[in-house]
């Protein structure tokens, strides 16, 4: 018998994952590999096709190439809701909250699947109803600790200061109860004291539910900070990959950001 390790099957693994709309190739030949509570964040410059392969990956957009699995299950062709109740969650570039509900009443939207009273229950109020209410209730508040939002439950989302609001958003994503994390942009538009805090939530949130976590950010220095492992890619193709330390000497991933230099250019 083998003395090796049996290889762990990856969280997420997309083999020359593919996507065309008409005669644009928006992503080609995507490949990643994520295993259990990695944090791995995927960057390229505006434009590169980082949003894109976030939808695929979420049935948002059905790729036209290659496959996609989340722990060895192949997901191509799932609807979004499926792709979800699967374990694969996401946030957006532009906050996609419900503005009137309470931070609580938010969080518990996302547990909906999670329900299993009836609806003569739920219409009588008859014990299963309760019982399951008071569990949302409380696994609400404590996904609220840990974004630092619990004392916010009662406030209505409209009234959260933007960062705050982008904190809701990652409750709401973790009370799904997903495997896989994509955070798209999660530190747009907040200051640097938000984003210090936003660090130490997701540092959080990976080791208290380990999580695997996709990130994609323009903030460099929250990247370097806080990923593994980093993927690059520009125009739909992956240029790079590597650490940290390696992606920031990439000479063609500081070329992507920065341009060639001109005397470079005209040799």
């Amino acid at each position: 018998m083998s003395n090796e390790k049996k290889k762990e099957v990856p969280v997420l693994q997309a083999k020359s994952l593919g996507i065309q709309f008409g005669g644009l190739r928006a992503v080609q030949d995507f490949n990643i590999e994520i295993g259990q509570s990695e944090l791995v964040g995927l960057i390229g410059p505006n434009g590169a096709g980082k949003t894109t392969v976030f939808n695929m990956l979420t049935g948002v957009y059905h790729p036209t190439e290659g496959s996609f699995y989340l722990n060895g299950v192949k997901m191509n062709g799932k609807k979004a809701h499926q792709v979800a109740q699967a374990g694969i969650a996401r946030t957006f570039q532009n906050i996609r909250l419900f503005k009137k509900l309470t931070v609580e009443e938010n969080v518990k939207t996302a547990m909906n699947m999670h329900m299993s009273y009836s609806l003569a229950s739920a219409l009588f109020r008859g014990k299963q109803y309760w019982e399951q209410e008071k569990e949302v209730h409380e696994k609400a508040l404590e996904l609220l600790d840990v974004v630092r939002l619990r004392d916010k439950a009662d406030t209505a989302a409209q009234n959260l200061p933007y960062g705050q609001q982008r904190r809701l958003e990652i409750a709401r994503a973790l009370a799904t109860g997903m495997k896989l994390l994509l955070l798209d942009e999660p530190a747009a538009g907040m200051n640097p004291t938000e984003t210090a805090e936003l660090l130490e939530i997701i540092n959080l949130i990976r080791d208290k539910f380990k999580i695997s976590v996709l990130l994609i950010e323009h903030d460099m220095s929250l990247v370097m900070k806080i990923c593994q492992r980093i993927q690059v890619i520009d125009y739909g193709v992956t240029i790079a990959s590597g650490t940290p330390e390696e992606i920031a000497d990439n000479p063609r991933v500081i070329e992507a950001y920065l341009g060639k230099d001109e005397e470079e250019a005209v040799c």
